[in-house]
């Protein structure tokens, strides 16, 4: 399978890369990641390659609208029924049912919510920390500090090697393995003719994509999901999604718990081997 482009709602084009090939002679339908708030398809490469040992299928990996090169929506807008309207555009070309999938953050809230539109659409699912909240917290917006630090982040250096260099340095950032952080670099930013390298997603639209994160009503409609799920959490801080995913767990008819207490929310890209070998592809 080669890459391809589908077209979404508000004049967005989803890119999906191709992560890992599969196997030229497997005839079951590919494998999707798909990425958290901020970093991209491409930012899972490592991950999908620590997976790729243990199946055959091509992995998949979108850029919702904004992130990576999929172009901001064209009202401006980053509701997050936009983002499910993007992956089911996806899953509309691939053409299958019945898929297996990973989400990080933003993208296993995502995957909970195409599977209540498309039910069946997904067999099994690995979460980590879905942005699933209860209802005294749906339809509003969030001001919290991720809204800030992301407004606030620096969005151009002198080049790749240098943007490297300081995420490297500083949290929280400085928690992902070298290879995905370089991916998330290489291909978060792009070259400008000044000659330096800027984000693709800007911070102010990436603070958007925090502040509107409580707009989805999933929550109570959890217990429709029969798609067998893994929700698996890292360190709990507070009332963020580590909390939230023993209790999303709960709602959900045909799901497991899976915790890791030396993990924090970027769990995915800071152990690849270790979350690969929980996945079931």
């Amino acid at each position: 399978m080669k890459p391809f482009t589908v077209q979404s709602t508000d004049a967005v084009s989803v890119p999906v890369h191709v992560l890992t090939p599969g196997s030229a002679n497997d005839p079951s339908p590919p494998f999707l990641m798909v990425h958290a708030t901020g970093f991209h398809g491409r930012t899972y490469t490592t991950l999908a390659r620590a997976l790729a040992a243990r199946t055959t299928s091509t992995i998949l990996a979108p850029d919702l609208r904004g992130h990576g090169d999929s172009p901001s929506p064209s009202n401006g807008r980053y509701r997050w029924e936009g983002f499910a309207e993007d992956l089911t555009a996806v899953v509309e070309e691939i053409g299958s049912t019945g898929l297996s999938a990973f989400g990080h953050s933003m993208g296993a809230a995502i995957l909970l919510r195409v599977e209540l539109l498309r039910p069946g659409t997904f067999s099994r699912l690995y979460l980590f920390e879905p942005i699933v909240f209860p209802p005294s917290a749906q339809g509003r917006t969030v001001n919290s500090p991720l809204v800030e630090a992301s407004r606030r982040r620096r969005s151009e250096f002198p080049s790749f090697e240098r943007a490297i260099e300081r995420f490297a340095s500083k949290p929280p950032l400085n928690l992902l393995e070298p290879a995905c952080l370089g991916d998330y670099v290489r291909h978060g930013f792009s070259p400008t003719e000044q000659g330096t390298v800027t984000l693709k997603l800007p911070g102010v639209e990436e603070a958007d994509v925090y502040r509107m994160s409580l707009g989805l009503d999933t929550w109570e409609h959890l217990p429709q999901i029969k798609s067998e799920v893994t929700i698996a959490y890292g360190q709990i801080e507070g009332p963020g999604p580590a909390y939230v995913a023993p209790l999303i767990a709960e709602k959900l008819p045909n799901a497991t718990i899976r915790r890791y207490q030396d993990l924090g929310h970027f769990g995915p890209l800071q152990a690849t081997s270790r979350i690969a070998a929980d996945i079931r592809p």
